[in-house]
């Protein structure tokens, strides 16, 4: 059965579905204060209706049909714009309460399914949202403002959803060649500060990093056959480079630390993130789908890794012969008796068997700082750099990445984005100092911080807590899985030892997602606002 007003809801890309329950013609609404007859309820009904619920739309009242239009719409705009998948269903949810349009709601990964009544004797309609989309922190700002202008009566519910649709259909706010430069600078900067890179690293990690990015946006999203094996293909490229820069004599460049900053871009960090948060919520469905998916998207990561880095060893033989000695060690002296320990935890203690004693380690496995030789005797460009570069290089990659993330260079949020990263980032270093090695603590004190900084920002200075938490969340999964030793591993030789450093690496994001995860949801503890509308993590 299709109905005359199918054809309004073509431009949100939506499926209609009616399931005959009775007759659509002629029904009442439920809920007097916005149905069209709202004038005529008098002035005591109205009072006892507005203290029984938490709000109520008095000054914009409009049809039921442009009340559904705008909660579609801002469904598609919440999937299409990033905005926090566990909290997407409560504030529809609240903005169907508010516009009494009697909807209820369905969230599944890229899609919601929302069901709207019209009465006991009306139709069910069911509509099928489906959106993808990446974070776009201004876009996603905007989104929050006409959803809580809507909700505050204060413009109508068809106003709202013209803006919306408006903000649908522009383009991103930055052209594809400054997103490729900001790419350049991300990779560069969280090279140096996470993975222990040079400044000769930075350039070549940058310019990896720059082309994954051109790709991505390019390529991948022109061609969906090429979308498919995007990852795999750029992972490729970034390994062979940094296999092939590394091999140069002299030790100029650091495999790890080009390879693990090349690739930091499109690591699924956020995807378990959402993944953990879901599951925190109870939300079995989309939490496991996407954890799942993460798991598996970095095998595929750390497979296209290891490919490139073993082409260019099949390319080149010495390269091969020098990676697979390198853990081999040489001039052995076997001697076979019994042996008395006379120090240790436990002295004079006997013990038979082989003993064997290789010579002593060189200088410059003496001196290796996050698997990258560092000879103290090298000049400063090719050294790590010093503890004090924190406090520009800090600033300089948050700025960085929420403008990546399409925030507007000229806003107050900025500023705000910017200050939040570098406390998250002070607390997460501060606890790995007293923490070593529990990552999960570690991120768990940054994210706790950044929680509480944007909760606050939202009640005394108005903002939208989400957007103003995304960067420094987002720095905390490249910080995390670079103390608990970086992305990629320096040698495997099988496709065992491959496909557990593949796990390895998932388990650390699992690791490191969770403890963000509880720090934020502490923080919401403390600091949150009491309605389920609340727009943060």
């Amino acid at each position: 059965m299709m109905f005359p007003n199918h054809s309004a809801f073509k431009d949100s890309e939506t499926t209609l579905i009616t399931s005959s329950e009775g007759n659509a013609k002629n029904h009442r609404h439920r809920k007097f204060s916005l149905s069209s007859g709202i004038a005529h309820v008098p002035g005591v009904l109205s009072a006892l209706n507005r203290r029984s619920r938490s709000s109520v739309i008095i000054n914009n009242v409009e049809d039921i049909k442009a009340r559904q239009k705008f909660i579609l719409t801002l469904a598609k705009a919440l999937l299409m714009f990033g905005a926090p998948s566990h909290r997407i269903q409560s504030q529809l949810t609240a903005a169907s309460d508010i516009l009494g349009a009697d909807s209820e709601f369905i969230h599944l990964p890229n899609i919601i399914i929302v069901s709207m009544r019209h009465g006991d004797t009306a139709p069910t309609q069911t509509y099928f949202v489906r959106a993808t989309g990446r974070v776009a922190l201004t876009s996603l700002h905007r989104v929050h403002l006409i959803y809580r202008d809507v909700l505050h009566d204060e413009i109508g519910a068809e106003a709202g959803t013209k803006a919306l649709r408006q903000l649908i259909r522009q383009p991103p706010i930055y052209p594809l060649y400054f997103r490729c430069i900001l790419a350049f600078f991300q990779a560069s900067i969280i090279c140096a500060i996470s993975f222990g890179g040079s400044f000769i690293d930075m350039w070549v990690s940058g310019a990896c990093a720059c082309v994954l990015q051109y790709l991505g946006l390019s390529a991948a999203h022109k061609s969906s056959m090429y979308a498919k094996v995007y990852e795999i293909t750029v992972s490729i490229i970034v390994a062979f480079v940094a296999r092939a820069l590394s091999n140069i004599p002299g030790d100029w460049f650091c495999y790890s630390a080009i390879s693990s900053a090349g690739v930091v871009l499109i690591l699924p960090g956020f995807t378990v993130l959402v993944s953990a948060l879901e599951l925190m919520s109870k939300n079995m469905f989309c939490g496991s789908v996407r954890i799942v998916y993460a798991i598996i998207y970095t095998l595929f990561l750390g497979f296209g890794l290891t490919i490139g880095s073993d082409f260019y060893l099949v390319v080149d033989r010495r390269a091969r012969k020098a990676y697979y000695s390198k853990n081999v060690l040489h001039n052995l002296t076997y001697t076979h008796g019994r042996f008395e320990f006379v120090n240790g935890t436990n002295p004079l203690t006997v013990i038979q068997g082989v003993l064997g004693k290789s010579i002593p380690l060189t200088n410059e496995q003496q001196h290796i700082f996050k698997g990258c030789i560092r000879d103290p005797s090298w000049k400063w460009y090719r050294q790590p750099f010093p503890f004090w570069t924190l406090f520009f290089l800090v600033p300089m990659y948050s700025a960085c990445s929420s403008l990546s993330n399409l925030q507007r260079f000229r806003s107050v949020q900025l500023p705000v984005m910017v200050f939040f990263s570098c406390c998250a980032f002070a607390a997460n270093k501060g606890a790995s100092l007293a923490l070593p090695g529990r990552t999960d603590l570690v991120s768990a004190t940054g994210a706790f911080v950044i929680g509480l900084l944007g909760n606050l920002y939202s009640r005394l200075a108005g903002g939208t807590a989400f957007t103003s938490m995304v960067t420094g969340v987002l720095f905390l999964v490249p910080s995390g899985i670079a103390q608990d030793g970086g992305i990629t591993g320096q040698n495997f030789h099988s496709a065992a030892e491959q496909y557990s450093t593949g796990f390895a690496l998932a388990l650390r994001m699992i690791s490191v997602a969770s403890g963000v995860t509880v720090g934020l949801f502490a923080s919401q503890v403390l600091g949150a606002r009491k309605n389920a509308a609340h727009f943060a993590f």
